[in-house]
């Protein structure tokens, strides 16, 4: 008892009461649902996904909403000076920030997602064995697009840059409460033809997307984000990785692949 008094002592306040409620998800519904989501997500198209509401701990959810950073605080802010042909960028108004620039309790679910229980549960879903967490989160974070902002449809790039891992799946998960759907913002789903949106997912609050990242597994969110002034598009988005890939998934490294869809002339 000693000991644990002397460890708390060494925290901040916060650190103490965080460290006593460690579980921000709904654990109990996930477990149980494992087995027919992971059904699920190997038979969902155009590429294996599952979309889970209900993510968090509604209490949980609550507290990250409200520990989110005011839409005026400092953030590191995306590069936006990438764009497709004829001029026109492949994102805008969109900002990240890492695990070490968000109040405890954010970086306390970004790591409880990253931890080995999580991983264990991913896998069932996934089916995917080995899968690592990315300690650095390269490209990964709390992401927040400003109205007006958005995100053109693209492939991820398939290799780590620092750890020369392949990146095999992406979770999204939304942070947005009273998000209507005239805000726009809807996570799309494409085809590897690129033909046509075979999946739009609005991004409301505790709701989770998870999904394989391969050379054309196509996403994003095109269309201008039409939410009130003082209103973004909040996501936490983390990728995970394993040492090798099955050989019809592999490609030579590559970065964003980014998409001309058909008549995305004068989407933003």
């Amino acid at each position: 008892m000693k000991i644990v008094a002397r460890l708390k002592a060494l925290l901040t306040p916060d650190a103490v009461k965080y460290a006593e409620v460690l579980d921000y998800l709904n654990t109990e519904y996930l477990q149980k649902n494992t087995a027919a989501w992971a059904d699920q997500y190997r038979n969902n198209r155009p590429f294996p996904h599952i979309v889970v509401d209900n993510f968090m701990r509604g209490e949980r959810l609550e507290e990250i909403l409200d520990n989110l950073p005011a839409q005026n605080q400092p953030m590191k802010r995306r590069s936006n000076s990438v764009n497709l042909a004829d001029g026109r960028p492949a994102q805008r108004y969109k900002k990240s920030y890492s695990d070490m620039e968000v109040s405890f309790p954010v970086r306390q679910l970004i790591w409880q997602l990253n931890s080995g229980a999580f991983i264990n549960w991913l896998e069932q879903i996934t089916g995917i064995e080995g899968l690592l967490p990315d300690p650095v989160l390269n490209g990964a974070g709390v992401h927040v697009t400003d109205r007006g902002g958005l995100l053109r449809i693209h492939a991820d790039f398939n290799r780590h840059p620092k750890y020369h891992l392949d990146r095999r799946i992406n979770l999204l998960l939304y942070l947005n409460k009273d998000w209507d759907e005239s805000y726009g913002g809807a996570l799309e789903l494409w085809d590897k033809t690129m033909t046509h949106c075979e999946k739009s997912v609005l991004p409301i609050a505790g709701r989770c997307v998870i999904f394989n990242t391969t050379s054309h597994s196509f996403h994003g969110h095109p269309d201008p984000v039409a939410c009130p002034a003082h209103m973004s598009r909040r996501s936490i988005a983390l990728y995970y990785y394993t040492n090798g890939r099955p050989a019809e998934e592999q490609n030579a490294a590559h970065s964003t692949l980014w998409q001309e869809l058909p008549g995305e002339k004068g989407r933003g």
